[in-house]
């Protein structure tokens, strides 16, 4: 590694040309949003579709439950995708590991479109699904953090931040795409929808890992890592060195991480099936309104990021995690309102006004927390292993908190807030990175 004495000679050879930095956004962008297309395909899939195509034989709220118990066995799958493409892409690069995580989750995906039912073939088919989960959380737990290091790594100090807030609003992305094209099949007669309609946008993967491909492989590697990899002489596992040297660090960012994925499993995954199950309210319209407040997500992400770059990572994330806390009952209340109107204002306070600020700078401080020959690592199982337990398994609690209430939301709405209670300290207890040389970390 670099010694602080160096980084004046080596740190301009790392910062990209601006063409090279659009073309560097645009692949953290399109590549992300494409995988994410595929991941979160799922969990709208799971929210409407999969309880009555592959648990059948059992009460609908039980097999809501089984549902998003599939859904959480991917997101527990994650922190294995960080920890083995994390290690791959500390010690072969971040570029290469990006072509391999979206051609796995390609092929899952579609894999997942022409899976028989259970109907069919019995109960295989939920273990297939669970199987193919399963490998779909593995590609993605190695997806955002290499796509997230690709621009943050290249980009200046002053805008590392918002650099890498472009992996990230490539989920809001991926979600919209997703949840367009699974309305469009839902305005089929249900029948229809059930055979074979939903099959079609987990089919679609196929063509969108293409495009994503050849996206990935005209973007160059981080030079800040070829540097590193140049410099390091006696490389160590990055796992073994981040539990032994930096476990306060790795502790800080799944801390850090929970709220935002909280938010994303309570109202980017159980909301819609709270919505469509319990309220009764027209699949197509509640997909449709979560489409565009995907689309304010986005520009919200931006906001984040850029005032992240001037206030701090540290301020945007704690002003977030206050908000969330506020507004969790206020969001449940719009959310039981019964309309699909009330229906978009909870959604909208919760992803674009609370996700977006408690989640958008966080890549900028996750990476900030690790040195370069670990930070892939790192940064990826902080943020896998907070979307584990925030995102992974928010739906299924939630699901189940509703039916320990009797149908009251008032028990999801404390629950929100003691997961974010978790990330409002881990920040409390952080120092500000925003500042910091890439080469100093160590």
């Amino acid at each position: 590694m670099h010694s602080p004495g160096n980084s004046p000679t080596v740190a301009p050879a790392t910062e990209a040309s601006p063409q090279e930095m659009r073309r560097i956004l645009a692949s953290s962008f399109i590549g992300t949003a494409i995988e994410y297309y595929d991941f979160l395909l799922y969990a709208t899939a799971a929210s409407i579709v999969f309880d009555t195509v592959f648990f059948t034989g059992v009460s609908s709220g039980t097999g809501q439950v089984l549902a998003f118990g599939t859904l959480a066995a991917g997101y527990f799958a994650r922190p294995l995708g960080g920890i083995i493409f994390g290690h791959l892409g500390d010690r072969l690069g971040r570029k290469s590991m990006l072509v391999v995580t979206l051609v796995l989750m390609g092929v899952m995906s579609t894999l997942i479109g022409l899976l028989p039912t259970t109907e069919q073939i019995g109960v295989a088919a939920p273990l297939m699904l669970v199987f193919l989960r399963i490998l779909q959380g593995i590609a993605v737990g190695g997806e955002w953090g290499g796509a997230m290091l690709l621009g943050f790594e290249r980009a200046k100090k002053g805008s590392r931040g918002f650099a890498a807030s472009f992996a990230y609003m490539g989920a809001p992305a991926g979600t919209i795409l997703a949840t367009l094209v699974f309305s469009l099949f839902s305005t089929l007669p249900r029948e229809d929808f059930l055979s074979w309609g939903w099959r079609i946008p987990f089919l679609f993967s196929a063509v969108l890992a293409v495009v994503g491909l050849v996206i990935r492989l005209k973007t160059a590697e981080s030079a800040v890592f070829l540097q590193a990899a140049e410099s390091a002489k006696d490389k160590q596992v990055p796992l073994r060195e981040i539990v032994t040297r930096y476990p306060r660090q790795l502790l800080l960012a799944i801390g850090a991480g929970v709220s935002g994925q909280a938010a994303q499993g309570l109202m980017g995954v159980w909301a819609l099936s709270y919505a469509v199950k319990e309220l009764q309210l027209s699949s197509t319209g509640v997909l449709n309104v979560k489409a565009v407040a995907g689309v304010c997500v986005i520009a919200m992400i931006v906001v984040a990021a850029r005032m992240s770059d001037r206030l701090g990572r540290r301020r945007v994330l704690l002003g977030g995690n206050v908000t969330a806390i506020a507004l969790a009952f206020p969001i449940m209340f719009l959310l039981d309102s019964g309309s699909v109107f009330t229906v978009f204002l909870a959604l909208f306070l919760g992803l674009a006004g609370i996700q977006s600020f408690v989640a958008g700078p966080y890549g900028a401080y996750a990476a900030e927390l690790f040195p370069t020959r670990i930070r892939y690592t790192g940064a990826s199982l902080g943020y896998q292993i907070a979307a584990a337990f925030g995102a992974g398994l928010m739906p299924i609690t939630a699901t189940s908190l509703v039916l320990l209430a009797g149908g009251g939301l008032w028990m999801v709405a404390l629950a929100w807030m003691g997961v974010t209670s978790i990330s409002l300290v881990a920040l409390l207890l952080s120092t500000e990175g925003k500042d910091r040389d890439l080469h100093d970390i160590a």
